[in-house]
């Protein structure tokens, strides 16, 4: 089962900033720096979306529709009922971030992967990945002003204005501009991947740094780590069987079932991230923790599942199916966001 390198950096991001947090004039320089990063993030996220793609993906409207439900409302109504747990389980700050976890975006490009690797429908796995990050950007920010309210680590008005101007403003702006400077974007991309990757880094720095000076951290034990894991896994384990099963009730193909399981039952800890730093502050570094454990989890278990899913025998053509497949690739193009 595969480790992401990636969760490695940030984990070692996550030690130095216990060893060396950023303190007085450095922590405002690199609470400054983790400002502009998160701009240039969703910067980044609208230059490189394709929404004449993501629009023609609506003729499979119902696969598209079946993974936004699964992502913004039985993924919520889960997190919901994990309210029950606290204080037994989690901690009230742990189940703020679990709940937080629950609201944010279906992942785009470890659902393609899995998704190709399984032999299911890529082209509405690109569409479905992007309308979850289009619908993304203003459900998480109101679903977190809704469910997450005061308590929320600080969420309030200002911080609502802190969104518009830090998430939707610059990815608004890099869609206008995507006319212009798409081409420069795509052949750019793997340059580009780094500059997210590193953005993402800093945030994560400023945040546990925040984290560290504030004494947040002699709030989590191992016994609640543990508890918190064995949660995420169960929320993981029901959207993988809803979504494979749902599937199949509603009577979706096999390859656009393989598209609702891995779409449907993911979470992004790359738009995670930067939302969670601007929506709750200071408690930001306990808030990512159960996103930054999910992701890494849902990585594991899906990478095994897609390669059994893999191994299964090809369905024998019918007269209905190869029509149906026909439907779920019409209007999709090429992997976009």
């Amino acid at each position: 089962m595969p480790i992401d390198p990636y969760i490695l950096l940030l984990l070692a991001t996550v030690g130095v900033a216990a060893l060396f947090p950023a303190r007085g004039a450095v922590a405002d320089v690199a609470s400054g720096a983790s400002t502009a990063a998160i701009a240039l993030l969703f910067f980044l996220y609208g230059a490189r979306l394709s929404t004449r793609e993501a629009l023609d993906g609506l003729r499979h409207w119902r696969l598209h529709v079946t993974v936004l439900a699964c992502t913004f409302v039985v993924f919520p109504l889960l997190g919901l009922a994990a309210r029950g747990l606290v204080p037994v389980i989690l901690t009230h700050p742990l189940y703020q971030g679990l709940l937080f976890l629950t609201l944010v975006p279906s992942t785009v490009q470890s659902s393609i992967a899995f998704t190709s690797m399984a032999r299911g429908n890529v082209p509405a796995a690109i569409c479905a990945g992007s309308f979850s990050s289009l619908v993304g950007i203003v459900a998480t920010p109101l679903l977190a002003a809704s469910l997450l309210g005061g308590s929320g680590g600080g969420f309030s008005a200002d911080s609502l204005l802190k969104i518009v101007l830090q998430l939707l403003v610059p990815f608004l702006a890099g869609q206008l501009l995507r006319r212009w400077i798409g081409g420069f974007v795509t052949r750019h991309k793997k340059v580009l991947a780094l500059v997210d990757r590193g953005s993402i880094l800093l945030v994560v720095y400023t945040a546990f740094s925040q984290g560290m000076v504030q004494g947040i951290w002699h709030q989590v034990s191992p016994l609640r780590l543990g508890g918190l894991l064995v949660v995420e896994a169960v929320i993981l384990a029901v959207m993988l069987l809803l979504t494979w099963y749902g599937g199949k009730a509603l009577g979706f193909v096999r390859e656009d079932r393989i598209t609702l399981q891995f779409a449907g039952s993911k979470k992004s800890l790359a738009a995670g991230l930067p939302m969670a730093s601007v929506l709750f502050g200071p408690q930001a570094s306990l808030a990512v923790l159960p996103l930054m454990l999910f992701h890494q989890m849902q990585l594991m278990v899906c990478a095994v599942i897609a390669k059994r899913r893999s191994h299964d025998p090809r369905p024998e053509v019918t007269g209905a199916e190869p029509a149906a497949a026909s439907r779920t690739a019409v209007g999709t193009g090429t992997r976009s966001g």
